[in-house]
């Protein structure tokens, strides 16, 4: 997966802060930000809105066939993960099999590597969740 480095850059708040937004009028939260709240429409008003990187597995699967760029990784673990203040993202869980991992599960955000385009090439990183014991 090539991407261009200043659609790298754009990425940064998501991917490293997890950086989303919120209704100020419905306080619905969105991953990733949004500009117009959904429910809301015009009468919302929007914030910046950072998540604590703390939720549940809301539901999951075992890759084995992957997206170009993650040939490497397999089999992993991938989730729709129901953060605590609301929004839902899907990412990667790390750090366990799948037989460990049950649907709500409490997990948190680690900052990993998620892949690189070629030895000399861009590295990306962000967010991956692990299980809490």
């Amino acid at each position: 997966m090539k991407e261009s480095i200043p659609l790298t850059w754009r990425r940064i708040p998501e991917r490293y802060r997890l950086k989303g937004s919120q209704c100020e009028t419905c306080s619905t939260t969105f991953f990733p930000p949004r500009i117009i709240c959904p429910k809301c429409r015009r009468k919302g008003k929007m914030k910046e809105f950072h998540f604590a990187g703390k939720g549940k597995v809301f539901t999951f699967t075992e890759i084995h066939s992957p997206a170009s760029g993650f040939e490497n990784q397999v089999p992993y673990l991938f989730a729709i993960i129901e953060l605590d203040e609301g929004a839902k993202l899907s990412a990667q869980i790390v750090d366990a099999r799948k037989e460990d991992v049950k649907i709500g599960d409490k997990v948190e955000a680690v900052f990993r590597k998620i892949q690189s385009d070629d030895p000399e090439g861009l590295i990306h990183y962000g967010f991956k969740f692990r299980l809490v014991k």
